[in-house]
């Protein structure tokens, strides 16, 4: 049980639970025992304060409450409800600063610690009853921690003494103890988290989630309804496989319904006095390298019953008596046929004996096989055949060696994104041939431009760089941005206009004198009043308003139509005016 601050009206409730508990699964069951633990969380910051008093007394205002701790294991598991109720009835709520609790360090150590926890080779529940989430590992770095948890029992004085040392187990780590020492798994959590603990629950096989009310008052029923759900249902799982072995399942469940695939492991809604069979089939698609026997171990998930399945290879082809002497399978009856080759007669050579020995030495042959004089026969991919390079298969059947000298493969291409060709074109004799629109040697640069398209004016990087592999390169220094937009030192458009606008439109500024000779390339329109400026359209966006000020503190205003060049200037000036 999560004992932290927020627990606390929770920890009244199970107070009592005990005889209560035993009193209900009587009912199911005549041999029966329960135990008690709880957590909060590891003993470093940031998970705890760990200011002296905060340490003597983790919560706030006058509560009262208990030094934090990783987990306790209160109770062995035992037979006596008034047992379990006189020693939770004196346990107190303690507290923590962050919201997820260490409830997986706990976990772990009530799976492998079975001697302290007193688990026998019966039914085992692990009831873990939570209103937050829960840290898992990699967390551990938060305080400084990062080895990682070694899976062992580590309580001294039925408390958990290595959270400071050892990082949070990861669920992976939670999933293989839980299944080595047969424990089932409820979690009885609030509301809020509930789909949090379903995701969970779906990693974790054998296990079931409750909603526990907002103050644990529901949690017998809530244990009964779970462990009616558990024992309902059997679900196979088998050890680690060899090397080249698959298995599969095939179930006859209630009522003669078949199951196959993921559901061939497992049958539901099974009442007491049913019986469920499955078939297994045990494939091996080669031998193992060490030749010897190998144990697969089958069993169903929270019973301690299990099938040991040995497995024998046959490696070696057993069938030189029956090959067939001066075999037509062989070239001119040159040899026998066994096992599926020919073994040819003395002074014959190749797959199919086709060449003779006296034809033509073997140096000769190799000779053959060799490319550009190369000391290597067939490029160390093959074999050489009368005088025929013949290359080896690989263990992947999608990867294939080839060519005359099997110098040419369809896998030992460039890579991007760690995919061959990048994915975007196939492998042909070590060159990646790319798909269209991308090229380079991983086929890794695309040769779309739409992406390099600037926004404003739809121009290729915006006129100011390059498009290469759909990305821009900014060859005018003062631009840069994904499309070469962004022009930080820029003055902006109207204030590079300013001088030859005021110029040619008021005959003053700083290109008064040098007007005719810069600032003609632009068509100047004079308007008397704002009503025949050009109007917002459907193409406003071509349209640049303008207002700068002059030497004398008027204002002028000018628009500057940017798919013709044309510039709109009101010919009067706004001046301020003048002290009265």
């Amino acid at each position: 049980m999560d004992l932290s601050f927020s627990m606390k009206d929770d920890l009244e409730n199970v107070k009592n639970l005990g005889t209560d508990l035993m009193r209900e699964m009587q009912g199911i069951t005549s041999d029966f025992r329960i135990g008690f633990g709880s957590f909060v969380e590891k003993t470093v910051m940031p998970y705890i304060s760990t200011t002296p008093a905060r340490l003597i007394n983790p919560c706030t205002g006058n509560q009262n409450c208990t030094s934090p701790f990783s987990y306790k294991n209160v109770l062995k598991l035992t037979d006596k409800g008034d047992e379990f109720n006189n020693l939770v009835s004196q346990q107190q709520i303690s507290g923590n600063l962050d919201s997820p609790e260490g409830g997986f360090d706990a976990i772990m150590q009530v799976a492998v610690c079975e001697d302290h926890i007193g688990w026998r080779n019966v039914t085992r529940l692990l009831v873990f009853s939570t209103d937050a989430g829960f840290h898992f590992a990699g967390d551990g770095k938060l305080g400084g921690i990062v080895l990682p948890n070694d899976g062992k029992c580590h309580l001294e004085n039925n408390m958990y003494t290595m959270s400071h040392y050892y990082d949070y187990p990861s669920i992976a780590h939670l999933v293989q103890k839980l299944s080595d020492h047969n424990i089932q798994t409820i979690f009885a959590v609030t509301e809020e988290f509930q789909p949090v603990y379903k995701e969970l629950k779906n990693l974790i096989p054998k296990s079931a989630v409750g909603t526990l009310s907002s103050n644990s008052s529901n949690v017998i029923k809530l244990i009964i309804d779970a462990y009616n759900s558990l024992s309902s249902e059997v679900i196979l799982e088998n050890g680690r496989l060899p090397e080249g072995v698959t298995i599969t399942y095939k179930s006859i469940c209630k009522n003669g319904v078949e199951g196959t695939g993921e559901n061939g492991r497992k049958c539901s809604n099974i009442s007491i006095g049913d019986e469920v069979s499955f078939k297994i089939s045990i494939e091996s698609q080669k031998c193992p390298s060490n030749g010897k026997p190998e144990v697969i171990k089958i069993k169903p998930l929270g019973f301690t019953e299990e099938v040991e399945v040995v497995l024998n290879f046959i490696c070696d082809c057993q069938c030189a008596a029956e090959g067939e002497p001066d075999s037509d399978k062989c070239y001119e009856g040159n040899g026998t046929f066994e096992c599926g080759a020919c073994k040819c007669n003395d002074g014959r050579i190749g797959r199919l004996c086709e060449c003779s020995k006296d034809e033509v030495r073997t140096e000769d042959l190799d000779a053959n096989c060799r490319k550009d004089n190369s000391t290597d026969i067939c490029s160390n991919n093959g074999d050489c055949v009368c005088g025929t390079c013949e290359c080896k298969k690989r263990e992947n059947p999608s990867e294939i060696n080839s060519g005359k000298y099997c110098e040419c493969d369809n896998f030992n291409c460039d890579r991007s994104n760690n995919k061959l060709c990048g994915g975007h074109g196939r492998c042909e004799c070590r060159e990646c041939i790319c798909d269209a629109n991308y090229t380079g040697s991983a086929c890794d640069c695309s040769l779309e431009t739409a992406t390099c398209l600037a926004k404003k004016n739809r121009q290729i990087c915006n006129g100011r760089g390059t498009c290469e592999c759909g990305i821009c390169k900014c060859t005018d220094p003062k631009f840069q941005g994904s499309t070469c937009e962004i022009c930080p030192t820029c003055p902006g458009v109207c204030a590079e206009q300013k001088d030859c606008v005021q110029c040619r439109a008021f005959e003053a500024g700083e290109k008064n004198d040098t007007c005719e000779r810069d600032c003609s390339y632009f068509q100047l329109i004079k308007v008397k009043d704002r009503e025949n400026m050009p109007q917002p359209t459907d193409q406003s966006f071509r349209l640049t308003h303008c207002k700068e000020r002059d030497a004398n503190d008027c204002w002028f205003y000018y628009i500057i139509r940017n798919d013709t060049k044309e510039v709109y200037v009101l010919e009067t000036l706004d001046c301020p005016a003048g002290p009265e």
